[in-house]
């Protein structure tokens, strides 16, 4: 209680994740042999206030939007914008552009590998480019740094706000997290493809057991 009423109602989410961290951490001690009583964190929200707020989705662009946002990127430069564009044409989450790899892209055989260490849902996760993909892969070029993003050292890749910002400069009110939903709405909207597929091809887990 020490630990999550300061932040329990200031930073909700947080708070709630850390409930989690907390509870897994005492069921490891108990599992252990460590601890003999019961997790303390079984109903420990009885103990504080109600929470008013509840997740929320991240802001999107509307799909039919999203060509003339990709030509005004284009348009503005910079690492952030080449990243962004990356990642709308691949769908794919901030961290994993921005860990990008040259050794993880086939340009021959136009395909992006990402390694299952670097994937959310520990699992490679392949990605087809499409030619503007590639394109913008070929405008990431020029530097010694293995990786396709880096910072301001080669060693260490740009900033989660570095794409943010590029959104920002634009006056875009979506969310670089949100062209996913993009995304998704324009694949079942347009495209006519399974949902499955889709859902695959932001690597989610699909399915049950």
């Amino acid at each position: 209680l020490a630990v999550l009423q300061p932040i329990w109602l200031e930073k909700p989410e947080t708070a709630r994740r850390l409930r989690q961290r907390l509870r897994t951490v005492f069921d490891w001690t108990i599992a252990a042999r460590h601890r003999s009583e019961a997790n303390p964190l079984a109903g420990i929200e009885k103990a504080l206030p109600r929470q008013a707020d509840r997740a929320t989705h991240h802001a999107a662009l509307p799909w039919a939007e999203l060509p003339a946002l990709m030509a005004r990127l284009a348009e503005a430069g910079g690492s952030g914008a080449l990243a962004l564009r990356f990642c709308i044409l691949t769908a794919a989450r901030s961290g994993e552009v921005r860990g990008a790899r040259w050794e993880e892209v086939d340009a021959d055989r136009a395909v992006w590998t990402v390694p299952a260490a670097r994937m959310k849902g520990g699992r490679e996760h392949r990605v087809p480019l499409a030619p503007a993909a590639l394109a913008v892969l070929e405008a990431a070029r020029g530097h010694d740094a293995a990786l396709v993003f880096p910072g301001r050292s080669a060693d260490r890749p740009i900033s989660d706000m570095t794409m943010t910002k590029a959104l920002r400069q634009l006056g875009v009110g979506a969310t670089v997290h949100g062209m996913r939903s993009t995304f998704r709405d324009w694949a079942w909207e347009q495209t006519g493809t399974p949902r499955e597929i889709a859902e695959l091809c932001l690597a989610h887990q699909v399915g049950n057991a």
